[in-house]
Parts: C-alpha cells; sequence; structure tokens
C-alpha cells in the first residue's frame, strides 16, 4: 500500500516524460489499486466477479434508487429494480453509474418503458432497435420495452462509443463525445442543438445523482473514473500484494513512446500547468482514502 501511494504521489509531482501521453500514464496510475475495503469505485479497480460482491455495489444500488425515486416519477419497486440493474450493467462494462443514470433522465425522465421518440428510439435508454438488435439481439435480448433488456442496450451503447473516443483526449473531451455519439450527433445536422446533449447528461447528474456521486462534481464522479477506465483497460490493475520494491507493474504498450526532446543547458524551471495526469493521481490518491476522510 505504501509503495502504491508513493508511486502515484511521485509520478503525479515529478512528471516523468511518459507521463505526459494518456494512454501509458493512466495505465500506471490504475495499477495502483489497494485494498478493496478502502475503494470507492470497485468496478474501477476489481475484477468484475469481485466488485459485484464488493459491500459498495450494494451501497450503489441503494444510492441509485434513491436519486430515481427523488425525481418523483416512479414507485420503490420499480425504482429498486431498475438500480440493481442498471448498476450491474454498469459494473460489467466498467462505467459509471452515474452517467447510466444521466443518460437515463435525458432520454427518458418519465420512466416509460414503451415510450417510443419520432425516429423509432425506445425504451429507457431510448435505443435505435433498427440499429443494434441485429447484431445485439441474439445476446442481449430483443424486447426494448423491457427495462432490463434495454438498459443492457444502453450501458452496452456508451461503453461502445467511449472506447472509440481517441487517447489524445483528456477526460471531459473523452465523455462528451461518447455522449455525443450515442445521441447520434455526428455532424449536428439531424437534431437541433444536439451538441448541447452532453450539457443536458451533465445537469441531470449534477441535479439528480446526488446519492450516488455522494457530493462529488461531475468530473470526479463521471468523466474521470470513466476516463480511468478507457485508458486503463488493456489489463486488469496488478494487486498490491503482487507489488515489489516499491514499483508499480502496469500493462505494456504497443504503442510507440517518442524519445523527449533535449533539454538546452542552463534552461529554466518553468511553472508547469497541471494536466489530466495530474488529475488523475489526485483522482486515486482519492480512491486510497477511506469514505467520510
Amino acid at each position: 500500500m505504501t509503495a502504491a501511494c508513493t508511486v502515484v504521489y511521485t509520478a503525479s509531482r515529478v512528471h516523468p516524460v511518459f507521463l505526459g501521453q494518456a494512454p501509458v500514464a493512466s495505465r500506471v496510475l490504475a495499477a495502483a489499486y489497494l485494498d478493496s475495503t478502502e475503494t470507492r469505485a470497485p468496478w474501477l479497480s476489481l475484477p468484475e466477479p469481485l466488485a459485484l460482491r464488493h459491500p459498495q455495489f450494494q451501497r450503489d444500488v441503494a444510492a441509485f434508487a434513491t436519486d430515481l425515486r427523488r425525481t418523483g416519477n416512479i414507485g420503490t419497486e420499480r425504482a429498486d429494480s431498475i438500480a440493481r440493474v442498471a448498476v450491474r450493467e454498469a459494473y460489467h462494462r466498467r462505467i459509471p453509474p452515474a452517467l447510466v443514470l444521466g443518460v437515463m433522465l435525458t432520454e427518458n425522465d418519465a420512466f416509460k418503458p414503451s415510450a417510443r421518440s419520432k425516429v423509432g428510439a425506445m425504451g429507457l435508454m431510448q435505443i435505435m432497435p433498427r440499429m443494434w438488435t441485429p447484431n445485439l439481439g441474439p445476446i442481449l435480448g430483443r424486447n426494448l420495452k423491457d427495462d432490463e433488456t434495454n438498459l443492457r442496450y444502453g450501458v452496452y451503447i456508451l461503453k461502445h462509443f467511449a472506447k472509440r473516443t481517441s487517447d489524445t483526449l483528456d477526460a471531459t473531451g473523452a465523455t462528451r463525445l461518447a455522449l455525443l455519439n450515442y445521441n447520434g450527433c455526428v455532424r449536428g445536422r439531424n437534431t437541433k442543438d444536439c451538441r448541447a446533449y452532453p450539457d443536458k447528461v451533465q445537469r441531470h447528474v449534477e441535479r439528480s445523482a446526488r446519492s450516488i456521486c455522494a457530493g462529488t462534481a461531475f468530473l470526479d464522479c463521471v468523466a474521470l473514473p470513466l476516463w480511468a477506465a478507457l485508458r486503463g483497460s488493456a489489463t486488469l490493475p496488478v494487486p498490491v500484494a503482487t507489488m515489489a520494491t516499491g514499483m508499480v507493474l502496469a500493462p505494456v504498450s504497443d504503442r510507440a513512446i517518442p524519445a523527449a526532446p533535449a533539454t538546452p543547458a542552463g534552461a529554466s524551471r518553468m511553472r508547469r500547468v497541471p494536466s489530466d495526469s495530474d488529475r488523475m493521481a489526485s483522482y486515486l490518491l482519492g480512491l486510497m482514502t477511506p469514505r467520510g476522510e
């Protein structure tokens, strides 16, 4: 545990050459996973079977259900049912549960299972049948009026588009692009003001995901965790027990790492602006801190 803290702290302060490259930086930081009892996002740091058995999973389900009931548009029994499926699928696909809630409220805040848009999108997460069911139907089911089936599609599609974002984007940029693609806003010609879709999702999270986000901002509750999952998804993080001599093992990248530019002799040290890597270090240090501190 001490070794992991040391590596993350050193990486965030010293800023080695590789830290400026998002894929490597986030994977090194994501590898610093600690005892699961201190993890506030087990879906991010643990293998799925362990994450689903972690006490935080039940807390997340309860918090998600609380946020649903707080809207006043859904009963207790259905809120509990939707929350369990939504959080389970979020853990399975490794995306923040609050992101699922934000998209659901943006797409169908009345929670009508039979809701159908003018272009044919259906259900809680407004899935386009003709686009997704031909390939996903045999795996996820075809009844998009069913809450569980619809959520499976919605969470899968969110992760699908998130994985397609460029490694050069920061946490905010990757989250925005994933949401734009989920909404079908590629060129912004089909739907009026579709470029505002990520902002609408963020507002729903900030307004309605008070329990699932536990008072944290959208960046810390959604964007940074999603970015960490995307950039550190090549292999699972390495448990602390396997770390030795104070080094944190990280997945090997097949990307070429450019040589560092030469620094002119006598060049003065310039003040560095905090980067996403710094913010990621802070986020992961937050994972190492027990809740409430």
